[in-house]
C-alpha cells in the first residue's frame, strides 16, 4: 500500500517539533522526579519527627534549671510557691517543676513568678518527699508527660531507614546492569536530533552508489508526493551489507544528518538480555515509539546479533534470540504493521541472516557498501585530510594508487598515523614521506629496528627475502615490487612488499601460478644457498596452500578435477563453523583434491628452484645488498637483478639508539624469519592468511 500524504504530518507541528516529545526524555524525567520526591519525603519525615519529639517533651525557653541544693535553699527562704513531680516517658527522667518568686529586673521593688525545673533521681534521693513535707509541701502532685507520636515515629524510623537502604542497593545494582526497576522490557533505542548529528552526505566519500540509494529515501521523506504520483512506495527496509570499515554506520549517521525526520538508533545486541522475553518486548516497544514519531527512520547496527537463522541453536523454538527475531519479523511486516517507519540495518554477515528477514516487504532493498576503488580512495583521503595540516607537495592520488584493498577506516587510520609521524619528527605539515611510511605501517606493521638479531639470522632472512624479490621481478604476472627489507616489521623478521598497479576485480590462473612460485622463493633460496631450511617459510606455505586449495575446489582451475565446486557444505551450523562442516564428495575425491593441491605447490616449488639456480649471481648480489643496506626500494632491487650490481646505493643504516641486547635465559620466541607480507588481497581471496 502506498503512503498517503495524510500519513506524513507537516513539519513544525508540535507532534514532532517539540524536543520534549521524546519518550526517552519522558522516562528520564520521570525517574528524576521519583528520586527527588523520595528525598523530599524523607526530609519532611525527619523534620516532623524532630518537631514532635522536641516540642512535646522539651522545656520552654522561660524555664530556669535549678540544682537540688539551689531548690532546697529556695524552699528554706519560703520563695517556692508551687511544686510538682513530672515524669517524662520519652526519656525516663523525673523532674521537680514549679514556680518561685524573685525581684523583677525591669521594675525595682516588684516581684515576679519564674518557672523552674530540677532533675531528680527518686531511687537515690529517697527522703525527697520528707524534705518537701518538712518545708511546707506535704502532698506533691505527680504528672506524667507522654510524647506518643514522637516515640512511635522514632521506633519505626530504623525500619524505614533499613528498607530505604535495601531499595537504594537493589536499585543501584539494577541500574549498573543498564536498566531501571520495572523497565526491563523498555527499548534502549536512542533518538538523535539535528543538534547531535553533524555528519552529512558530504562527509561520506568512496561509496557513491550507496549514497544515491539511501539519498532516495531522504528525498522521499522530504517530498513524498513527488514519488507517489506514479503509485510508488518507499521501501520498508534497507539492508546495508559490506566488509568492516567501509562506512555503513557513517552512512547511517549521514542519513540522520540529512533527513528532517526523527532518527532512532540501536544496536542488535541491545535487544537480547539475560531475562527471557525481554528482547521481544524491547522490539515491540521500539516500534511503538517509532510509530508515534512517524514518518521516521530506525537504524539497527549489527543486525546479525539478533537476525541469525532460526533453527540453528540448541535451544529450539523457545530460544530467546529466536523470540526476538520473530517479534522483529512481525513488527516489520505483520498484520498490524503500519507505514511510515523505515528500518535501515547494517551487517557484514549477510550469510547468517534468516531468509524471512531478507525477503521483500521487510528489507526491500539491499545496498552494497564495497571497498572503495582508486577514485573512491582518493575522495576518502581528501575528506580525512581536511582535518589535518597537509603539505602542498603531498600527492593523494599516488597514495590512493598504493592503497588498493584499503577500507575507509584504514584510510582514516593512515592519515592519523601520518599526522603522528610528522608531529614526532617535528614537521610543520604532513608530507609524502610520512604518508608513505604510514601506509607501510598500516599494511605491514611498524619497523622494529631495536630487535637484536644475530648475524646468522640476518643472513637467513636476507636470502629468504632475496628469493621472493628475485622471482617477483623475473615473473611476468605478478604485482610490481615495492620494497624489500630485512628489518623486522610487524610479526615478521623480513618483508617483501608488493603493491598492485591498479584495482583488480578478477584473477587469472597465470597470476595465481606466479604467486605460488613467488611464495616458494624463500624456502628454495634457503635450501640452495644455505644448505639448510628454517621455519621462516611457514607463512609462505600456509598462503600457498590456501591459494592452491581454492584453485582446485572453488575456482575450477584443475584439469584433472574439472569445473566442479568441492567446498565444504555448512549445513549443520548449530555445531559451529568447524564441527558443522560436512563434505559433499567422497573419500576418493578428497584424495584427488589433496593430490592436485600438492601437485600445484610442488610444480611451483620446482619452477622457483629452476629460476633461482639459473640466477645465482643476482641472488648473491641481492642478498649481500640487503645485508649491507637492510632495505632496498623497487628500482634498486631491479637494478641488481638486471645488471648484477647496485649503481646508486641507498644510505647505510644507522643503529637505533634504543637497541638493547637480548637478555640471556629470557628469550622470547621470535616470529618466523621469512614471513612475506603482500599488499592487498586478490579479488575473491578475502580472509586469506597474511
Amino acid at each position: 500500500m502506498a503512503l498517503t500524504p495524510t500519513q506524513f504530518p507537516e513539519r513544525g507541528k508540535p507532534a514532532r517539533g517539540k524536543k520534549n516529545d521524546s519518550p526517552l526524555r519522558d522516562q528520564k524525567g520521570s525517574g528524576d522526579g521519583k528520586w527527588k520526591g523520595l528525598v523530599f519525603f524523607l526530609l519532611v519525615a525527619f523534620v516532623f519527627s524532630a518537631l514532635l519529639y522536641f516540642v512535646g517533651a522539651g522545656p520552654t525557653p522561660t524555664i530556669e534549671g535549678k540544682t537540688l541544693p539551689q531548690l532546697v535553699r529556695l524552699l528554706d527562704q519560703k520563695q517556692v510557691k508551687s511544686i510538682a513531680f513530672v515524669r517524662d516517658t520519652s526519656n525516663g527522667q523525673t523532674y521537680l517543676e514549679g514556680r518561685y518568686v524573685k525581684p523583677s529586673p525591669d521594675s525595682p521593688g516588684a516581684m515576679v513568678l519564674v518557672p523552674f525545673r530540677t532533675t531528680v533521681d527518686l531511687d537515690f534521693n529517697r527522703d525527697l518527699h520528707d524534705l518537701l513535707a518538712a518545708r511546707g509541701f506535704p502532698e506533691v502532685d505527680i504528672r506524667v508527660v507522654h510524647n506518643f507520636w514522637g516515640q512511635a515515629l522514632l521506633s519505626i524510623l530504623p525500619f524505614l531507614l533499613f528498607i530505604l537502604a535495601l531499595y537504594l542497593l537493589f536499585r543501584q545494582q539494577i541500574r549498573m546492569a543498564g536498566k531501571t526497576a520495572f523497565s526491563f522490557g523498555k527499548s534502549r533505542v536512542r533518538l538523535l536530533s539535528g543538534e547531535k548529528t553533524k555528519i552529512t552526505f558530504q562527509d561520506v566519500a568512496g561509496i557513491e552508489e550507496a549514497k544515491q540509494e539511501v539519498q532516495e529515501i531522504v528525498e522521499f521523506l522530504k517530498d513524498p508526493k513527488r514519488f507517489q504520483k506514479l503509485g510508488g512506495r518507499i521501501p520498508k527496509g534497507v539492508l546495508m551489507v559490506g566488509p568492516p570499515g567501509t562506512g555503513k554506520t557513517l552512512l547511517a549517521k549521514a542519513i540522520a544528518g540529512e533527513a528532517d525526520v526523527p532518527f532512532f538508533s540501536i544496536s542488535g545486541s541491545d535487544f537480547v538480555e539475560m531475562f527471557v522475553g525481554v528482547g521481544a518486548s524491547r522490539v515491540r516497544d521500539m516500534f511503538e515509539q517509532s510509530r508515534r514519531h512517524a514518518p521516521c527512520i530506525v537504524f539497527i547496527d549489527e543486525i546479525d546479533a539478533v537476525g541469525r537463522s532460526r533453527g540453528t541453536g540448541l535451544g529450539g523454538g523457545h530460544d530467546e534470540r529466536e523470540q526476538t527475531l520473530n517479534a522483529l519479523l512481525v513488527e516489520m511486516d505483520g498484520i498490524e504493521s503500519q507505514e511510515g517507519v523505515i528500518v535501515i540495518a547494517a551487517t557484514n554477515r549477510k550469510d547468517v541472516l534468516d531468509a524471512a528477514l531478507l525477503r521483500p516487504g521487510r528489507f526491500d532493498r539491499e545496498v552494497r557498501v564495497n571497498l572503495p576503488d582508486i577514485r573512491g580512495r582518493e575522495e576518502v583521503l581528501k575528506v580525512h585530510s581536511t582535518k589535518v595540516k597537509l603539505s602542498n607537495k603531498a600527492d593523494l592520488h599516488a597514495l590512493a594508487r598504493g592503497t588498493a584493498g584499503f577500507s575507509g577506516a584504514e584510510l582514516a587510520n593512515l592519515i592519523n598515523e601520518a599526522a603522528l609521524l610528522a608531529a614526532g619528527r617535528g614537521r610543520e605539515s604532513i608530507g609524502q614521506p610520512e604518508l608513505e611510511e604510514a601506509r607501510d605501517k598500516v599494511r605491514w606493521g611498524r619497523e622494529r629496528k631495536s630487535l637484536a638479531m644475530s648475524e646468522e639470522e640476518k643472513r637467513i632472512t636476507a636470502y629468504h627475502e632475496a628469493g621472493h624479490a628475485l622471482l617477483n621481478v623475473l615473473l611476468e604476472h605478478t604485482d610490481p615490487l615495492h620494497k624489500v627489507s630485512i628489518i623486522p616489521r610487524g610479526p615478521a623478521l623480513g618483508v617483501t612488499m608488493m603493491l598492485p598497479a591498479s584495482d583488480r576485480y578478477n584473477t587469472r590462473k597465470k597470476e595465481l601460478l606466479d604467486s605460488l612460485c613467488v611464495a616458494m622463493g624463500g624456502r628454495v633460496a634457503e635450501e640452495v644457498f644455505l644448505g639448510d631450511i628454517s621455519s621462516g617459510a611457514s607463512g609462505d606455505i600456509r598462503q600457498a596452500t590456501w591459494y592452491a586449495r581454492r584453485m582446485v575446489c572453488e575456482w575450477g582451475m584443475s584439469e584433472k578435477l574439472g569445473m566442479v565446486h568441492y567446498a565444504d557444505d555448512p549445513t549443520m551450523t548449530f555445531l559451529g563453523r568447524d564441527l558443522g562442516m560436512s563434505r559433499a564428495y567422497s573419500e576418493a575425491t578428497a584424495e584427488a583434491i589433496d593430490g592436485e593441491v600438492k601437485q600445484l605447490i610442488q610444480a611451483a616449488y620446482q619452477r622457483a628452484k629452476d629460476l633461482i639456480v639459473a640466477n645465482r649471481t643476482q641472488m648473491d648480489a641481492l642478498a649481500k645488498a640487503l645485508l649491507d643496506y637492510e632495505t632496498l626500494d623497487a628500482p634498486q632491487a631491479e637494478e641488481i637483478i638486471r645488471t648484477g650490481r647496485l649503481v646508486s646505493p641507498p644510505p647505510r643504516p644507522t643503529p637505533p639508539d634504543s637497541a638493547l641486547p637480548a637478555a640471556a635465559g629470557n628469550v622470547t620466541p621470535a616470529p618466523a624469519p621469512g614471513e612475506k607480507a603482500t599488499g592487498g588481497l586478490l579479488p575473491g581471496l578475502e580472509g586469506s592468511p597474511a
